[in-house]
């Protein structure tokens, strides 16, 4: 049920097939981020025709509104949200965590304040694994302590080190909660000798440490098997090549066999360069943050759709994209949509944005299949560039 295929690669990039309860994903692959239970702006029928094979869950949000109790009460998030495919969420460490003002860490867990109608909350190891079966993700994630991208090397340490005793508590919440508590999908709790339907995932932090991100691998590895691995704490505020450098190092030594998750990372050169450092998902708001605010991704780099240049133009936002924008939509009808504030033009630049990026990982896995990634990264890295895309 959690088996993951690698069927090609081309030195460190992975080709692949995982194997989940609510069906398959091919890798290397985007995950767009529901944060509410949704895609901001879309319907989950524009999201699959985008593409998406797994989407994101945010456990903090949730928690918060309207609860994980309402969920289950409605048959988990997959029948709540009518996604019905497989489905991941994080943990809540990370939204938590960026509370700075808001929170208090403890051994516990981590105290903080609603940013909702200001209440106090806690979630800990244990709450944050019971909301998540709650939801009834395929995939959930461990609660984890996150630093800041440039964090010294002893405030790593003990985000690392309290992340590896958290997953130690993780792990045994988990694996009571699959043995004695129903799931919430109907389907599931008619068949409880059917496998469990969900699993855990741990996640690796050290900063940008080598020899931590090193040791927070083997206690990771140490307390397995796992059906895969994330790689947490990156994207935080450290420089692009701090961070290709962290995958370099930390790649040689991640188990071969399980998919390789990279946390929070999802702007297109962002993807290619993890896909080239042997990462095989991703996930990240951009895609549709970007949309919102009329910054489009095209091949030939990205594109403000409000500039006066495109006011009568009548080609497609990406002349090489199939999406539901691009294969009906002039620039000059967006740019119009854009500045009449009218809110189908956000709506179609966030589903362009999501096709982009879970197209490129399409293109990326047709590479590596074929034997040619190399050649394609260069290829397209050079035109995204050429225009003086960031």
């Amino acid at each position: 049920m959690f088996e993951y295929e690698l069927l090609a690669t081309e030195g460190d990039a992975r080709a692949g097939l995982l194997h989940l309860p609510h069906g398959p994903v091919e890798t290397p692959a985007f995950m767009p981020v529901g944060t509410h239970g949704a895609v901001r702006g879309l319907h989950p029928g524009e999201v699959r025709r985008a593409g998406a094979q797994i989407i994101l869950g945010n456990t903090y949000h949730l928690h918060l509104r309207p609860g994980e109790a309402v969920i289950r009460q409605l048959g988990g998030l997959h029948k709540f949200t009518t996604w019905d495919r497989p489905m991941l969420t994080d943990s809540g460490g990370f939204q938590v965590f960026s509370l700075e003002g808001l929170r208090k860490i403890s051994e516990e867990g981590v105290e903080f304040v609603s940013h909702i109608d200001g209440s106090t909350r806690t979630i800990t190891p244990e709450s944050s694994m019971a909301i998540q079966w709650a939801l009834g993700a395929d995939v959930a994630m461990v609660f984890d302590h996150v630093v800041p991208g440039q964090a010294s090397w002893e405030l790593a340490e003990e985000g690392m080190e309290r992340t590896l005793r958290w997953l130690d508590r993780c792990k045994a919440a988990h694996a009571e909660l699959a043995a004695t508590c129903p799931p919430p999908d109907p389907a599931w709790r008619a068949s409880p000798a059917a496998p469990s339907p969900q699993t855990l995932w741990p996640i690796v932090q050290g900063g940008t440490h080598a020899d931590l991100r090193r040791r927070s691998l083997e206690g990771t590895l140490a307390r397995g098997p796992w059906t895969g691995i994330a790689i947490g704490g990156l994207s935080v505020g450290e420089p692009k090549p701090v961070m290709h450098r962290v995958l370099e190092e930390l790649g040689p030594h991640l188990p071969v066999g399980v998919p390789r998750y990279l946390m929070g990372v999802g702007f297109p050169d962002d993807l290619l360069e993890g896909i080239a450092r042997g990462v095989d998902l991703f996930d990240c708001v951009a895609a549709t943050r970007n949309g919102r605010h009329g910054s489009a991704w095209t091949a030939d780099g990205k594109v403000n759709i409000r500039a006066a240049s495109l006011k009568l133009s009548d080609q497609p936002l990406d002349p090489t994209c199939d999406c539901e924008t691009c294969t009906r939509f002039s620039r000059g009808y967006l740019r119009h949509l854009f500045m009449a504030e009218e809110m189908l033009g956000l709506r179609l630049v966030s589903i362009h944005n999501i096709r982009f990026l879970v197209r490129l990982g399409e293109l990326s896995r047709a590479a590596i299949l074929a034997g040619r990634f190399a050649a394609f990264r260069r290829e397209w890295t050079d035109r995204y560039h050429r225009r003086g895309a960031p």
